[in-house]
């Protein structure tokens, strides 16, 4: 029982450290305007591709343009996973 209670009093004198090191606020804000700015391109470019998508459909490069989108689409998910990771990270 004293080894249980010594090793408990060892643990106790060890220092703890700050998780978060200094100036983390400004990366913090930083991130937080790059993920919002990313997240305002990727509508931008859904828009756009839709855009094309319509307008090339009277030329019959309707396909050219959906797989426009579907690769818009992709950087919307890498972006999102990308923020959400950064997030858990904080």
């Amino acid at each position: 029982m004293m080894l249980v209670h010594l090793i408990s009093e060892v643990a106790n004198q060890i220092p703890t450290i700050d998780p978060e090191p200094p100036g983390h606020e400004k990366l913090d804000g930083v991130v937080t305007w790059v993920k919002w700015i990313a997240y305002l391109i990727c509508g931008l470019g859904i828009i756009i591709a839709g855009a094309m998508m319509a307008i090339g459909q009277r030329r019959g490069e309707g396909g050219e343009h959906a797989a426009r989108l579907g690769w818009v689409l992709a950087a919307c998910i890498v972006i999102g996973s990308a923020t959400a990771i950064v997030d858990q990270l904080k």
